[in-house]
């Protein structure tokens, strides 16, 4: 049997093929190697002792228990259990729980292996705008990059979907496996997995949609799903991006003008000017200079320059828009439709906000606001420069840091 590690990567390299496709991928499954590294990963996990629906743990784990999932694979009767359903506190909302199925222990084992394989076919083709549930990405990465991406935002589109996770169609799923994987045993086993219903109080209720709350594929299998809305973001985009850069503004370009010529002046007649003259003209360049820096230097309603930027993290998707509010209200609709229409996901009209830029968006726990102060600072060489204007900036909301510390018991805080 090869290394898993020789196959992972392979598979890695074949992924950035354009139009490769990926075959007889199902017999990874019949590789012992795959079962010690998956149980590797997932047996110091607390959540494992939690028996699911057959009353095993991860607990009297050992090669037999591997081995007779081989045989399974192999004559194709293995047979997922179903989750056993559980109901958790939400962490942004207290009052509220979701639903949180608990697969078995045999089961993990078969989907971290599943989820070795499609990450490393897939990981190489996401989006760069992409941050939920992946490898090396997180929230941090993503409001790292609204931090470098989101400067002279005008609009906001704080886009929300209506239960994205328990609303993936499954055959619109399947048929984007098919693109790449063409493999008919492995793409059976995914359906196994999304047809294997749940247990709720010990009741059998069959699954029509989503992706299986709790099990260790469903994020990479709705990261693979959501892949479609990316690059649907990355074509409307360069249909909208319009323009090198903004025009220049006409009271920037008088200052930059005066400046120019009252420092080529002083420059050609320094040598016939008195030490007074001198320092007259070096305070005359510097008051012109500070003209400039106190100047907006963009035309911010140009019509001619128009950029889109996009962030999304797992369901949750932020998108900045330079350009008119009737461009942002646009954006919306169109996404309302592609969603609705390709992917079979309905936005939620009252959550789904357009946002000025002046004022504050939500997005993974953080408000986000654009700083258009016109702050001038002076480096260590006694230049002056323009700082800050048109960057975005992340901002803590107060009842977060609040909930935070009452949690910690940091203090007594009175309603």
């Amino acid at each position: 049997m090869r290394n898993p590690e020789n196959v992972l990567e392979s598979l890695t390299k074949c992924a950035g093929k354009a139009d490769y496709q990926f075959q007889r991928l199902y017999r990874n499954l019949y590789n012992p190697e795959f079962y010690l590294l998956a149980y590797q990963r997932i047996y110091t996990k607390p959540g494992n002792m939690t028996a699911g629906a057959d009353g095993l743990t991860v607990d009297g784990m050992g090669m037999e228990r591997i081995n007779t999932l081989i045989s399974s694979m192999k004559d194709h009767s293995y047979q997922p259990r179903p989750a056993r359903r559980e109901y958790i506190k939400k962490q942004n909302d207290p009052k509220k729980k979701r639903p949180l199925g608990i697969p078995s222990i045999d089961d993990k084992l078969v989907q971290e292996v599943m989820r070795y394989i499609l990450e490393s076919i897939y990981e190489p083709v996401f989006s760069p705008n992409s941050h939920g549930f992946r490898p090396k990405r997180s929230c941090h990465t993503a409001l790292t990059q609204i931090k470098r991406t989101f400067t002279g935002t005008k609009w906001f589109v704080e886009g929300d979907i209506k239960g994205c996770f328990d609303n993936i169609d499954h055959h619109i799923l399947v048929d984007i496996l098919r693109r790449k994987i063409k493999d008919a045993y492995f793409i059976a086993l995914v359906w196994k997995f999304l047809k294997a219903g749940y247990l709720e109080n010990w009741q059998y209720h069959k699954t029509y949609s989503g992706t299986p709350q709790g099990s260790l594929i469903s994020p990479v299998l709705a990261n693979i799903y959501l892949n479609e809305f990316d690059n649907f973001m990355s074509d409307y985009a360069n249909g909208f991006n319009k323009g090198e850069k903004r025009k220049m503004t006409k009271a920037y370009e008088k200052a930059a003008n005066d400046h120019r010529i009252a420092k080529s002046k002083l420059k050609k007649q320094w040598d016939s000017l008195s030490d007074e003259e001198r320092r007259q003209g070096n305070e005359r360049v510097k008051a012109l200079k500070n003209v400039i820096l106190n100047t907006v230097y963009n035309e911010p309603m140009d019509s001619g320059y128009k950029r889109i930027k996009y962030v999304r993290y797992a369901d949750d998707f932020i998108i900045s828009i330079i350009g008119s509010k009737e461009d942002a209200e646009q954006v919306k609709s169109d996404i309302g439709d592609f969603l609705l229409d390709k992917l079979k996901l309905t936005m939620s009209e009252e959550k789904t906000l357009v946002t000025h830029g002046a004022d504050r968006a939500r997005f993974l726990s953080y408000d986000i606001e654009i700083c258009n102060k016109q702050s001038v600072s002076t480096d260590k060489n006694g230049s002056k420069a323009r700082r800050h204007s048109g960057k975005a900036r992340l901002l803590m909301p107060q009842e977060k840091w609040l909930h935070k510390l009452r949690d910690y018991k940091a203090f007594a805080v009175h309603p």
